[in-house]
């Protein structure tokens, strides 16, 4: 049997994404042992009845003790707060890592509070559904999925490439840049469309000449799909919001730009302006399908949603 990557992991954080890196990890034989922590004792209880771990603590100082590779799986607003409270309690040479959808902002809340004889390479695997909770992780969850790495300056190269390795194993593809580049691609690719998604779905309900029953009986594919992503959890949409100020508001404000263009082209009847935008658009979908991030089967072909 082949050596674990690591001796012992601590996942800080069992929800969606915590429980599905504990399921594959220990599928994949990525680690000896999994500890994870929980404040809830229901949470507790639950994440033992489901046996993804092999020890759940109460504190996240107890579940650091000892790990190899620490994983904070909460929401990027308290990530700062929980690198305090684990760094006294850090094993010289253990590899800090989470897996927020920002950061920039982690680097500059995580890092001046861990220890110097520890390795901080903050990740984000670009995956989850619209579910939460222990129970909703998945091991399949990052297969063919991107788990960005963003090392600060000076990280220590090898553990980048062991936390790359151990993504590798959990069967996602691995990319390095920085935490400011990051913000800007995911603004784009993900915290854009999730606030228009957040904003499409609240308009609906406000509308007083659509009636409630009639939105949920015609909402094709587009809505529907639009309530997928809005039905995210939204405690860390809105830390990713408040986190990723600066990008998402230059995102937005060229969505705005080309919002008016598409107006004034629909108000002038303009055919050959719309056509020209929607065959430019149409072919990022081919695009995204011939990278191997969806399929164009019909209903796109999930049994899960993979959104983040």
């Amino acid at each position: 049997m082949t050596k674990p990557l690591f001796d012992t992991s601590a996942i800080i954080g069992p929800g969606l994404i915590g429980s599905s890196i504990a399921r594959a990890a220990r599928a994949q034989g990525a680690v000896g042992s999994i500890v994870t922590s929980s404040r809830s004792p229901e949470t507790r209880q639950r994440v033992a009845e489901l046996g993804i771990a092999d020890k759940v603590v109460a504190t996240n100082a107890e579940a650091v003790a000892g790990a190899d590779l620490v994983i904070v799986c909460v929401p990027v607003g308290v990530c700062g707060a929980v690198a305090k409270e684990i760094a006294p309690h850090l094993k010289a040479g253990a590899i800090v890592s989470d897996v927020g959808s920002v950061k920039g902002s982690i680097v500059r809340d995580m890092a001046p509070h861990l220890p110097d004889n520890v390795h901080f390479v903050p990740a984000h695997p670009v995956a989850g559904t619209e579910h939460s909770g222990p129970e909703a992780g998945f091991a399949e969850l990052f297969e063919n999925r991107w788990c960005i790495l963003t090392p600060p300056e000076g990280t220590d190269r090898e553990s980048v490439d062991r936390l790359a390795e151990f993504w590798r194993l959990l069967g996602a593809n691995v990319e390095i840049m920085t935490p400011d580049h990051h913000d800007l691609v995911l603004a784009v690719t993900s915290h854009l469309p999730h606030l228009i998604a957040y904003t499409i779905v609240g308009t609906a309900d406000e509308l007083e000449t659509v009636t409630r029953s009639e939105v949920f009986k015609f909402s094709a594919g587009g809505f529907r799909d639009f309530t997928r992503i809005a039905a995210s959890d939204p405690t860390m949409w809105r830390d990713i919001f408040l986190a990723n100020k600066d990008a998402v508001l230059e995102m937005l404000g060229r969505f705005n730009e080309d919002v008016s263009a598409l107006t004034k082209a629909i108000r002038r009847g303009d055919g050959d302006a719309l056509s020209e935008h929607f065959t430019r658009t149409r072919a990022i979908r081919r695009g995204i399908i011939d990278a191997g991030q969806d399929t164009a089967d019909a209903d796109f072909g999930r049994s899960h949603g993979h959104e983040d």
